[in-house]
Protein backbone atom coordinates (compact mmCIF):
# COMPACT_ATOMS: atom_id res chain seq x y z
CA UNK A 1 0.00 0.00 0.00
CA UNK A 2 1.55 3.55 -1.31
CA UNK A 3 1.95 5.89 1.19
CA UNK A 4 -0.08 8.60 1.92
CA UNK A 5 0.98 12.11 0.57
CA UNK A 6 1.56 14.71 3.48
CA UNK A 7 1.39 17.68 1.30
CA UNK A 8 -1.20 20.40 1.75
CA UNK A 9 -2.42 23.10 -0.16
CA UNK A 10 -1.01 26.15 0.13
CA UNK A 11 -1.96 29.28 -2.03
CA UNK A 12 -0.11 32.40 -2.37
CA UNK A 13 3.68 34.29 -2.59
CA UNK A 14 6.71 33.76 -0.87
CA UNK A 15 8.93 36.58 -2.25
CA UNK A 16 12.67 34.79 -1.40
CA UNK A 17 16.12 37.16 -1.31
CA UNK A 18 18.11 34.28 -3.23
CA UNK A 19 21.37 34.01 -2.29
CA UNK A 20 24.37 33.26 -4.37
CA UNK A 21 25.23 29.99 -5.16
CA UNK A 22 21.47 28.36 -5.03
CA UNK A 23 19.66 27.61 -7.84
CA UNK A 24 16.04 28.89 -8.65
CA UNK A 25 15.06 25.75 -8.12
CA UNK A 26 16.55 24.89 -5.22
CA UNK A 27 14.78 28.15 -3.43
CA UNK A 28 11.75 26.76 -4.88
CA UNK A 29 12.07 22.79 -3.50
CA UNK A 30 13.44 24.47 -0.08
CA UNK A 31 9.76 26.64 0.23
CA UNK A 32 8.12 23.49 -0.35
CA UNK A 33 9.19 21.50 2.05
CA UNK A 34 9.32 24.18 4.47
CA UNK A 35 5.58 25.12 4.01
CA UNK A 36 4.59 20.78 3.02
CA UNK A 37 2.95 22.47 -0.26
CA UNK A 38 2.11 20.68 -2.68
CA UNK A 39 2.46 22.68 -5.50
CA UNK A 40 5.14 24.96 -6.57
CA UNK A 41 7.20 27.42 -8.82
CA UNK A 42 9.26 30.48 -9.40
CA UNK A 43 8.48 33.79 -11.98
CA UNK A 44 11.75 34.33 -13.54
CA UNK A 45 14.64 32.40 -12.98
CA UNK A 46 17.98 34.13 -11.77
CA UNK A 47 21.29 32.81 -11.74
CA UNK A 48 22.85 30.39 -9.50
CA UNK A 49 25.40 33.61 -8.29
CA UNK A 50 22.65 36.32 -8.89
CA UNK A 51 20.76 37.43 -5.99
CA UNK A 52 17.87 39.01 -4.99
CA UNK A 53 13.70 39.16 -5.32
CA UNK A 54 12.87 35.31 -6.20
CA UNK A 55 9.11 35.18 -6.21
CA UNK A 56 7.86 31.73 -5.64
CA UNK A 57 4.11 30.73 -6.47
CA UNK A 58 2.23 28.36 -4.19
CA UNK A 59 -0.92 26.37 -5.20
CA UNK A 60 -3.48 28.02 -6.74
CA UNK A 61 -0.90 31.36 -7.23
CA UNK A 62 1.32 29.17 -9.88
CA UNK A 63 -1.62 30.55 -12.12
CA UNK A 64 -1.01 33.48 -11.83
CA UNK A 65 2.98 33.15 -12.87
CA UNK A 66 2.44 34.20 -16.59
CA UNK A 67 1.44 38.00 -15.36
CA UNK A 68 4.54 38.31 -13.13
CA UNK A 69 7.07 36.86 -15.51
CA UNK A 70 5.66 39.30 -18.28
CA UNK A 71 5.98 41.99 -16.06
CA UNK A 72 8.96 44.74 -15.78
CA UNK A 73 11.66 43.71 -13.81
CA UNK A 74 14.41 45.70 -12.12
CA UNK A 75 18.53 44.49 -11.73
CA UNK A 76 21.41 46.27 -9.92
CA UNK A 77 24.53 44.68 -11.18
CA UNK A 78 28.29 45.47 -11.37
CA UNK A 79 30.35 45.30 -14.69
CA UNK A 80 33.99 44.39 -14.63
CA UNK A 81 35.44 46.05 -17.25
CA UNK A 82 38.49 44.76 -19.17
CA UNK A 83 37.92 41.19 -19.39
CA UNK A 84 35.48 39.29 -21.34
CA UNK A 85 34.60 35.92 -20.50
CA UNK A 86 33.11 32.56 -22.15
CA UNK A 87 30.33 32.70 -19.93
CA UNK A 88 29.79 36.52 -19.46
CA UNK A 89 30.28 36.49 -15.71
CA UNK A 90 32.73 35.38 -13.20
CA UNK A 91 31.93 31.27 -13.88
CA UNK A 92 33.71 31.41 -16.74
CA UNK A 93 37.04 31.53 -18.30
CA UNK A 94 39.00 35.21 -19.31
CA UNK A 95 39.24 34.62 -22.72
CA UNK A 96 40.11 38.39 -24.18
CA UNK A 97 41.54 41.21 -21.79
CA UNK A 98 42.26 45.17 -22.68
CA UNK A 99 43.97 48.04 -20.61
CA UNK A 100 41.69 50.25 -21.97
CA UNK A 101 39.46 51.89 -19.53
CA UNK A 102 36.88 54.40 -20.50
CA UNK A 103 35.75 57.79 -18.80
CA UNK A 104 32.39 57.74 -17.41
CA UNK A 105 31.30 60.11 -19.58
CA UNK A 106 31.77 57.76 -22.28
CA UNK A 107 29.69 54.73 -20.37
CA UNK A 108 26.83 57.19 -19.50
CA UNK A 109 26.56 58.23 -23.76
CA UNK A 110 26.97 54.25 -24.59
CA UNK A 111 24.13 53.21 -21.96
CA UNK A 112 21.70 55.49 -24.15
CA UNK A 113 22.55 52.71 -26.92
CA UNK A 114 20.92 49.91 -24.70
CA UNK A 115 17.69 51.57 -24.08
CA UNK A 116 14.04 50.46 -25.56
CA UNK A 117 13.67 47.95 -28.20
CA UNK A 118 16.93 46.61 -28.58
CA UNK A 119 18.00 42.96 -29.93
CA UNK A 120 19.89 40.63 -28.22
CA UNK A 121 21.73 37.65 -28.47
CA UNK A 122 21.96 35.19 -24.80
CA UNK A 123 25.08 34.26 -23.60
CA UNK A 124 26.95 30.91 -24.84
CA UNK A 125 25.74 29.56 -21.36
CA UNK A 126 22.42 29.87 -21.48
CA UNK A 127 18.77 28.19 -21.37
CA UNK A 128 18.04 28.88 -24.51
CA UNK A 129 17.13 26.12 -26.81
CA UNK A 130 19.28 24.95 -30.30
CA UNK A 131 17.80 22.26 -31.91
CA UNK A 132 16.26 20.86 -28.62
CA UNK A 133 19.25 21.03 -26.35
CA UNK A 134 20.05 24.01 -23.75
CA UNK A 135 22.68 26.15 -25.33
CA UNK A 136 24.79 25.85 -22.27
CA UNK A 137 24.71 21.74 -22.40
CA UNK A 138 26.28 22.52 -25.94
CA UNK A 139 28.67 25.08 -24.80
CA UNK A 140 29.95 23.06 -22.20
CA UNK A 141 30.88 20.31 -24.97
CA UNK A 142 33.33 22.85 -26.94
CA UNK A 143 30.67 23.89 -29.65
CA UNK A 144 30.89 27.83 -30.88
CA UNK A 145 27.17 28.57 -30.61
CA UNK A 146 25.57 30.87 -32.99
CA UNK A 147 22.91 31.99 -31.16
CA UNK A 148 20.26 34.33 -32.53
CA UNK A 149 19.15 37.77 -31.49
CA UNK A 150 15.97 38.29 -29.34
CA UNK A 151 14.39 41.00 -28.94
CA UNK A 152 14.36 43.10 -25.69
CA UNK A 153 12.48 46.14 -24.24
CA UNK A 154 14.70 48.41 -21.91
CA UNK A 155 12.96 50.79 -20.40
CA UNK A 156 15.62 51.92 -18.37
CA UNK A 157 19.39 51.84 -18.05
CA UNK A 158 21.45 53.82 -15.48
CA UNK A 159 24.81 54.78 -14.79
CA UNK A 160 24.62 54.16 -10.68
CA UNK A 161 28.44 54.89 -9.77
CA UNK A 162 32.22 53.83 -10.30
CA UNK A 163 33.91 52.76 -7.56
CA UNK A 164 37.36 52.28 -9.49
CA UNK A 165 38.54 52.82 -12.87
CA UNK A 166 38.15 48.51 -13.33
CA UNK A 167 34.17 48.56 -11.96
CA UNK A 168 30.81 50.49 -13.13
CA UNK A 169 27.48 49.84 -10.92
CA UNK A 170 24.40 50.02 -13.13
CA UNK A 171 20.82 49.34 -12.95
CA UNK A 172 18.22 47.88 -15.70
CA UNK A 173 14.64 47.93 -15.72
CA UNK A 174 13.34 45.88 -18.54
CA UNK A 175 11.16 43.41 -19.93
CA UNK A 176 10.51 39.19 -20.13
CA UNK A 177 13.91 37.58 -21.15
CA UNK A 178 16.45 39.87 -20.75
CA UNK A 179 20.01 39.00 -19.59
CA UNK A 180 22.29 41.31 -18.09
CA UNK A 181 25.43 39.22 -18.77
CA UNK A 182 24.99 40.44 -22.86
CA UNK A 183 24.29 43.89 -21.60
CA UNK A 184 27.42 43.39 -19.69
CA UNK A 185 29.41 42.03 -22.85
CA UNK A 186 27.78 44.16 -25.26
CA UNK A 187 28.72 47.25 -23.62
CA UNK A 188 31.82 46.06 -22.87
CA UNK A 189 32.27 46.02 -27.17
CA UNK A 190 30.63 48.91 -27.54
CA UNK A 191 33.19 51.19 -25.39
CA UNK A 192 36.12 48.77 -26.80
CA UNK A 193 37.35 47.18 -23.50
CA UNK A 194 35.86 44.66 -22.86
CA UNK A 195 33.67 43.17 -19.93
CA UNK A 196 31.31 40.99 -17.83
CA UNK A 197 29.15 40.78 -15.19
CA UNK A 198 30.44 40.37 -11.47
CA UNK A 199 27.62 41.16 -9.32
CA UNK A 200 24.25 40.71 -9.85
CA UNK A 201 20.83 41.68 -7.61
CA UNK A 202 17.19 41.64 -8.69
CA UNK A 203 15.61 44.51 -6.98
CA UNK A 204 12.09 44.32 -8.05
CA UNK A 205 9.75 41.70 -10.09
CA UNK A 206 6.33 43.55 -11.40
CA UNK A 207 4.56 43.99 -7.47
CA UNK A 208 7.25 42.19 -5.37
CA UNK A 209 10.33 44.30 -4.06
CA UNK A 210 13.14 43.29 -1.97
CA UNK A 211 11.26 45.09 1.52
CA UNK A 212 8.94 41.87 0.59
CA UNK A 213 11.48 39.39 0.76
CA UNK A 214 12.08 36.95 3.24
CA UNK A 215 16.24 34.86 3.61
CA UNK A 216 16.61 31.65 3.42
CA UNK A 217 18.11 31.17 7.03
CA UNK A 218 14.55 32.69 7.80
CA UNK A 219 12.79 30.10 6.21
CA UNK A 220 15.16 27.20 7.26
CA UNK A 221 14.71 28.68 11.18
CA UNK A 222 10.52 28.89 10.88
CA UNK A 223 9.86 26.11 8.82
CA UNK A 224 6.71 23.54 9.22
CA UNK A 225 5.67 26.72 11.48
CA UNK A 226 2.36 29.03 11.49
CA UNK A 227 4.48 32.18 11.20
CA UNK A 228 6.18 31.02 7.77
CA UNK A 229 2.78 31.04 6.56
CA UNK A 230 2.28 34.40 7.57
CA UNK A 231 4.88 35.77 5.51
CA UNK A 232 2.87 34.68 2.60
CA UNK A 233 1.37 37.21 0.39
CA UNK A 234 -2.01 36.45 -1.32
CA UNK A 235 -2.18 35.17 -4.67
CA UNK A 236 -4.48 38.37 -6.41
CA UNK A 237 -1.03 40.22 -5.64
CA UNK A 238 0.27 38.60 -8.91
CA UNK A 239 -2.90 40.16 -10.93
CA UNK A 240 -1.46 43.37 -9.91
CA UNK A 241 -1.18 44.92 -13.69
CA UNK A 242 -5.08 43.43 -14.58
CA UNK A 243 -8.16 45.66 -13.80
CA UNK A 244 -10.74 43.53 -11.12
CA UNK A 245 -14.50 42.51 -11.67
CA UNK A 246 -16.65 42.10 -8.96
CA UNK A 247 -19.23 38.89 -8.96
CA UNK A 248 -22.23 37.23 -7.36
CA UNK A 249 -21.95 33.71 -6.01
CA UNK A 250 -24.13 32.20 -8.76
CA UNK A 251 -21.93 33.90 -11.49
CA UNK A 252 -18.91 32.44 -9.69
CA UNK A 253 -20.33 28.77 -9.87
CA UNK A 254 -20.24 29.31 -13.44
CA UNK A 255 -17.12 30.58 -13.53
CA UNK A 256 -15.27 28.34 -11.28
CA UNK A 257 -16.68 25.51 -13.91
CA UNK A 258 -15.51 27.19 -17.31
CA UNK A 259 -18.16 28.90 -18.52
CA UNK A 260 -19.07 32.43 -18.89
CA UNK A 261 -20.45 34.33 -15.91
CA UNK A 262 -22.15 37.86 -15.16
CA UNK A 263 -19.85 40.66 -13.37
CA UNK A 264 -20.60 44.13 -12.37
CA UNK A 265 -20.54 47.27 -14.71
CA UNK A 266 -16.99 47.93 -15.90
CA UNK A 267 -16.14 50.54 -18.15
CA UNK A 268 -14.13 47.54 -19.86
CA UNK A 269 -13.65 47.74 -23.63
CA UNK A 270 -14.95 44.35 -25.38
CA UNK A 271 -12.18 42.00 -25.54
CA UNK A 272 -9.76 43.29 -22.44
CA UNK A 273 -8.36 40.95 -19.51
CA UNK A 274 -9.44 41.29 -16.28
CA UNK A 275 -9.52 39.20 -12.77
CA UNK A 276 -12.88 38.38 -10.81
CA UNK A 277 -13.23 38.06 -7.66
CA UNK A 278 -16.52 37.40 -5.45
CA UNK A 279 -16.30 38.25 -1.78
CA UNK A 280 -12.86 39.25 -2.02
CA UNK A 281 -11.77 35.55 -3.19
CA UNK A 282 -10.02 35.18 -6.45
CA UNK A 283 -12.58 33.39 -8.78
CA UNK A 284 -11.14 33.62 -12.41
CA UNK A 285 -8.94 35.49 -15.10
CA UNK A 286 -10.77 36.10 -18.45
CA UNK A 287 -11.74 38.09 -21.30
CA UNK A 288 -14.30 40.76 -20.65
CA UNK A 289 -17.16 40.46 -23.08
CA UNK A 290 -20.39 42.84 -22.63
CA UNK A 291 -21.02 42.65 -19.36
CA UNK A 292 -20.03 38.90 -18.92
CA UNK A 293 -16.03 37.17 -18.11
CA UNK A 294 -15.26 34.59 -20.37
CA UNK A 295 -12.37 32.66 -18.25
CA UNK A 296 -9.15 31.20 -19.37
CA UNK A 297 -8.23 29.92 -15.83
CA UNK A 298 -10.19 29.51 -13.01
CA UNK A 299 -8.97 29.49 -9.54
CA UNK A 300 -10.26 26.35 -7.12
CA UNK A 301 -12.44 27.85 -4.18
CA UNK A 302 -10.10 27.85 -0.94
CA UNK A 303 -10.98 25.24 1.38
CA UNK A 304 -13.11 26.17 4.25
Amino acid sequence: MSKRSTKRRVDGWLIVDKPAGMTSTSVVNKVKWALDAKKAGHAGTLDPEATGVLAVALGEATKTVPYISDALKAYEFTVRLGQATNTDDTEGEVIAESDDRPADAEIRTALTEFEGDIMQVPPQFSAVKVDGQRAYKLARDGEDLELAARPLWVEELKFVSRPDADHVILEMTCGKGGYVRSIARDLGAMLGCYGHVEALRRIWSGPFELSDCITVEEIDALAKTPELEERLLPLQVGLDELPELRCRPEAAARLRNGNPGMVAASDLEYGDEAWVSCDGEPVAIGVYKAGELHPTRVFVQAES
